[in-house]
């Protein structure tokens, strides 16, 4: 893990919402305004997930979780005065190595098809779009979640794979 990339302590979670709204504020300019209530990193935090921070303190943030027998990116949140700086690069490759780690065989996320800091940006770093007939039942039902909560009305939205090596093969 990189230097600045670990695990959330216990005191770090209560910053990490003002972390995520302070990146969602950055989608208002180009028509994404997210519908109020409790942050990503709140829900996360709620279901136990792993969260990954970089900075001491935190001035970001990653969410993961285990679906569909691969390891799914919740959310990536770089507090928005720190954009551009290669931390959200740097949570990534974290996400990707601990998911190797744990004989991952990839990594899934949903994220907005046409924003360059979301689908874009990670095709960059190794994700394609998930063919529909690749879904687990468990990216469904996320995708169904996201629709119903009205993520989709608000732009094109996509799900996206990284595979990993297979464990001693990288």
């Amino acid at each position: 893990m990189d230097d600045d990339v670990r695990l959330a302590r216990p005191e770090d979670l209560a910053g990490l919402p003002e972390i995520e709204n302070s990146g969602d504020r950055l989608f208002t300019p180009i028509g994404i305004v997210f519908p109020p209530g409790p942050t990503i990193a709140e829900q996360m935090i709620g279901k136990g997930a792993e969260i990954l921070v970089a900075g001491d303190p935190p001035v970001a943030f990653a969410a993961v979780e285990e679906v569909d027998g691969a390891t799914h990116l919740e959310q990536i949140s770089v507090h928005a005065d720190l954009v551009g700086q290669g931390i959200g690069a740097r949570l990534l490759r974290a996400v990707k190595e601990g998911a190797a780690g744990r004989g991952s065989p990839g990594v899934s996320l949903l994220t907005f098809r046409d924003v360059p800091w979301n689908g874009p940006w990670y095709a960059r770093h190794g994700f394609a779009e998930l063919p529909r007939e690749r879904w687990g039942p468990g990216i469904r039902a996320y995708r169904d979640a996201e629709i119903a909560a009205g993520l989709h009305e608000l732009g094109p939205r996509l799900v996206m794979w990284a595979p990993l090596p297979p464990p001693g093969t990288g």
